[in-house]
């Protein structure tokens, strides 16, 4: 089977980066069609309204990305005359403009807001109905030609969505690892490369070394090196590792989580977390790593145990039905390299959650004595 990866063209990351976006943009193109997300347009403002290079027609949307707002979006481009699309926003509004780009063979570029997931590098636009469910994942053309996160405007966000998109990127590596031992074909058509993998193990390196810090440092609002080393793990390292590296057991939990009806006020990056976490006990893995994992997510403050995601440990049906949904036929779980069912799911989610109540219990003791103290 063929290698193969892919990457964004070009990735700018940085305190005041939207500084640079002028110029950025004028490597593409004369006219730009922006994107904006109606929460953060008043964020945004001053910095478009510097551009000088480039003319720009700006339009503000609400978050939705359903095959009727992709087409009116487009449409929309169609008729500015642009040249260039850009999306400012979370994932919505970034996937409706990478959609509208790819309908219309234009390029592209993604200025997120948030840092909740892996998706800003990828060619991976999540499509929805009306009623907010996901319809189908759609793969573009390629991957974004500019991808420019300025630090110092993902710190204002909630940070909520950073811890989220920690959750996301920490699955990168033990999922990529999984594909990798099992010989299964990455997202964009072929078997993952030596340079994905090392991407996704770097991710994960990167977060066990700083990202305690940079959740504290995202508290405080506060650009750190802690901070920025976290955010171009949870984006391009991330980004490159699931894309070209693969996915596996941890997001097809993911689903499965997703489909109830009481996970539907959760992040992906916090179901996924849960995701990563059981799949440390559908295979043989060092009981230092996996306490490492834990460890580090009840650290950065993602969800370790089933009551952190809605879910009663006694509650069966709900249990089986993430299962079934998890293991359907073609489904990402059978990238695992070994064979996986719905009875070892049920048996991981509960072992996960024995697991972390009892470090749980163990942190006790510790934490009384640093309150007296």
């Amino acid at each position: 089977m063929l290698r193969t990866s892919v990457f964004p063209s070009r990735y700018v990351q940085g305190a005041g980066a939207l500084d640079s976006l002028d110029v950025e943009l004028a490597r593409l193109g004369t006219t730009a069609a922006c994107l904006v997300d109606s929460n953060v347009a008043a964020l945004l403002e001053p910095a478009l309204a510097r551009a000088t290079h480039v003319a720009l027609k700006v339009r503000a949307v609400q978050a939705a990305c359903t095959e009727q707002s992709i087409a009116a979006t487009a449409a929309w481009i169609n008729a500015s005359g642009a040249d260039i699309v850009v999306s400012f926003g979370g994932g919505k509004v970034v996937d409706t403009g990478r959609a509208a780009a790819d309908d219309l063979r234009l390029p592209f570029v993604c200025v997120p807001t948030i840092a909740a997931s892996d998706a800003p590098c990828s060619s991976l636009a999540v499509i929805y109905d009306d009623a907010g469910r996901v319809v189908r994942d759609r793969f573009v053309r390629r991957n974004p030609d500019l991808v420019l996160l300025d630090s110092s405007l993902i710190v204002r966000a909630p940070v909520r969505f950073f811890i989220a998109g920690i959750g996301d990127a920490l699955a990168t590596f033990y999922e990529a690892d999984a594909c990798r031992r099992s010989g299964a074909s990455n997202l964009c058509g072929g078997r993952g490369t030596a340079f994905a993998f090392e991407a996704a193990r770097l991710c994960r390196d990167t977060l066990f070394a700083h990202a305690v810090q940079a959740v504290a440092d995202c508290r405080n609002q506060t650009v750190t090196a802690d901070f920025d080393a976290t955010l171009e793990a949870t984006v391009l390292l991330s980004g490159i590792g699931f894309e070209s590296g693969g996915v596996a057991a941890a997001h097809a939990i993911h689903h499965g989580l997703a489909d109830l009806p009481s996970s539907h006020t959760l992040l992906h990056g916090e179901k996924v977390a849960i995701g990563t976490l059981a799949s440390l006990f559908l295979w043989p893995v060092s009981g230092e790593e996996r306490q490492r994992v834990f460890r580090f997510c009840r650290a950065v403050g993602l969800p370790t145990r089933l009551a952190d995601v809605n879910v009663d440990v006694e509650d069966e049906t709900a249990l089986e039905a993430v299962a079934q949904r998890a293991c359907r036929t073609g489904e990402i779980i059978h990238n695992e390299p070994y064979p996986v069912d719905a009875a070892m799911v049920v048996a991981a989610l509960k072992a996960m959650d024995h697991y972390a109540r009892l470090l749980d219990s163990m942190n006790e003791p510790e934490q009384r004595e640093q309150e007296t103290t």
